[in-house]
């Protein structure tokens, strides 16, 4: 999106993860290659799918991409000006700290990852609309709407009273107020699929509700936004195939199965 008086990027600022974990990557070695951004999906290096979803959605204005190898991913990505490719440093918190404290980012931030395949315009744009009024939004699928549309697949689940939920690694930040909750992500993020670790933080009252399902992930988000200070919004995507990311070879084969119209 661009503003037609000025010519200059409007919209979210999108952050898009396409950092490697260290030693090797036995995932993209099998798809010959030794960073995962760079795995083929349907013919292409995965980082380019989530990348031109993001250029294509009315709610994005510019592209940063967060590598430990910016200039191999710059190589794959559309020459367009809104994207840039910076150097990752630290963990993914260390890293997302770094650059929202940099004077120069346009307000609200997205944050996606480069295995998010399978993200469409549609869901970006419907994501960041419901996350307008939130400091902080979290984009969820539901499991009864994911298992409808795919009902084989297995992914990590958290359940609450009222039904069960995965990550669709979309996130929303609206100003600097967030940094605490980055601080408090950075302190659990290396069991970043384990979201019951975030949920004891809380407390154990939040825990123990948590896992005999007395609470609502709306309850949960709420006592979260009290401990940071903040507002916290679960965001409900319609398309359920934005709770599918591809993290090992078998999501890749369902991802290529889905873009190809077999499943």
């Amino acid at each position: 999106m661009r503003d037609e008086a000025t010519g200059h990027a409007t919209g979210h600022t999108a952050i898009l993860l396409a950092g490697s974990r260290p030693g090797r990557d036995a995932f993209a070695e099998r798809f010959g290659t030794d960073l995962k951004a760079l795995i083929p999906v349907a013919g292409e290096p995965m980082v380019r799918r989530p990348v031109r979803a993001l250029l294509e959605a009315s709610t994005v204005g510019r592209v940063i991409v967060l590598s430990q190898f910016p200039e191999r991913l710059k190589a794959v990505l559309p020459a367009d000006p809104r994207i840039e490719c910076q150097e990752s440093r630290g963990t993914i918190a260390q890293t997302v700290l770094r650059v929202i404290d940099d004077r120069s980012i346009v307000w609200p931030v997205l944050v996606t990852t480069a295995d998010h395949a399978l993200l469409d315009p549609g869901t970006i744009d419907e994501f960041c609309g419901s996350a307008a009024n939130a400091d902080l939004a979290i984009g969820v699928v539901e499991q009864a709407r994911l298992l409808l549309r795919l009902p084989a697949t297995r992914r990590t689940w958290l359940r609450f009273r009222g039904g069960g939920y995965t990550g669709a690694n979309l996130f929303a930040l609206r100003s600097p107020k967030v940094a605490p909750a980055i601080e408090l992500w950075r302190s659990v993020e290396q069991d970043r699929k384990k979201g019951w670790r975030l949920v004891a933080l809380l407390g154990p009252a939040v825990l123990i509700g948590t896992v005999l399902r007395l609470l609502t992930l709306e309850g949960v988000l709420a006592r979260l936004g009290r401990k940071l200070g903040l507002s916290v919004k679960a965001v409900r995507l319609s398309n359920p195939l934005a709770g599918v990311d591809v993290d090992k070879p078998g999501d890749h084969a369902l991802a290529e199965s889905i873009i190809a119209g077999a499943a």
